[in-house]
């Protein structure tokens, strides 16, 4: 009994021991995924409507990302529409 009360202790001992870094440095990470491919200069909504994230363990739920991006992209469509149309805004509004 007493021994296996040590072995135990040992054993958390090691772990504190490891995880504390002491054993020396971590490598260094290495990136798996790929950065977004998204095109310099201004967006527009197409840019945003392609973007796709990678899946994780512990993320976002990927429809609320794309409900986020989809809204996000009409807004930038209707800012890029109002520079090149400036009279089809008030053309909405009713006197």
């Amino acid at each position: 009994m007493w021994f296996f009360a040590v072995l135990v202790v040992l054993a958390m001992g090691g772990v504190a021991v490891i995880a504390s870094g002491r054993t020396g440095d971590l490598p260094p990470v290495s990136h798996d995924r790929p950065d977004l491919d998204l095109p310099q200069g201004t967006l527009v909504g197409a840019d945003l409507r392609r973007v796709r994230f990678s899946l994780a363990v512990r993320g976002y739920r990927a429809s609320e990302v794309d409900a986020l991006l989809d809204r996000l992209a009409s807004q930038l469509d209707a800012q890029a529409e109002e520079k090149t149309d400036p009279d089809a805004r008030g053309k909405d509004e009713l006197p």
